[in-house]
């Protein structure tokens, strides 16, 4: 078990992050609804487009690119970043309420971001989630099919400098087997959650 502190009751930072098709959508929220509602998934802020399916304030809070500079401007963010052309950022006020009340955030974020978050809250928990090998990697994001070729190159490229990070992370768990994978995570969060 790990030991809190005595004096602070304040909810853990869980910082999850990994090359996109990996897999960490679904254990993020495969953790916050095993260990509600003392784990709370931190919704980003985008100026993307909403994908089939994504509603504003559950998946994503959208916004245009006009407003979200508007709230860079403002302070508003913990960590932004532009992420394959369009802007992502973690709200600040988010995470001071939910944390101060005592709940554990989990958050599913790029490295770019993470390194930003984990300088600004150096106690937070870091995982990273591997795919088994690059090219079951390439496999999952062309059965999205949700990439043109151009994008699905882009994304690549960008899951391979986001491989580099993995030391920068206290752990890394291998996405092979979904089931294994969430015994992993569950077995993470089980040491800093009551």
């Amino acid at each position: 078990m790990n030991d809190r502190d005595n004096k602070s009751q304040k909810g853990y930072l869980f910082i999850v992050s990994g090359p996109s098709g990996v897999g960490k959508t679904v254990l993020c929220n495969h953790i916050v609804k095993k260990f509600a509602p003392k784990v709370v998934y931190s919704i980003s802020t985008t100026s993307r487009v909403p994908r089939g399916g994504e509603t504003d304030g559950q998946e994503y809070n959208f916004c245009t690119s006009q407003e979200f500079e508007t709230a860079i401007k403002q302070n508003a963010f913990a960590e932004w970043a532009s992420v394959h052309g369009n802007y992502y950022g973690t709200p600040r006020k988010f995470l001071t309420v939910e944390m101060n009340s005592g709940r554990h955030v989990v958050l599913n974020i790029d490295v770019q971001g993470a390194m930003k978050i984990h300088g600004e809250y150096p106690e937070a928990i870091m995982i990273f989630i591997l795919p088994p090998s690059f090219e079951e990697l390439e496999n999952r994001i062309r059965k999205r099919n949700m990439d043109s070729e151009k994008s699905l190159k882009n994304r690549l490229e960008n899951a391979r400098k986001e491989l580099s990070y993995k030391e920068k992370y206290k752990y890394a768990i291998v996405n092979d087997d979904l089931e294994l994978a969430k015994a992993d995570m569950e077995n993470i969060f089980s040491e800093f959650v009551d």
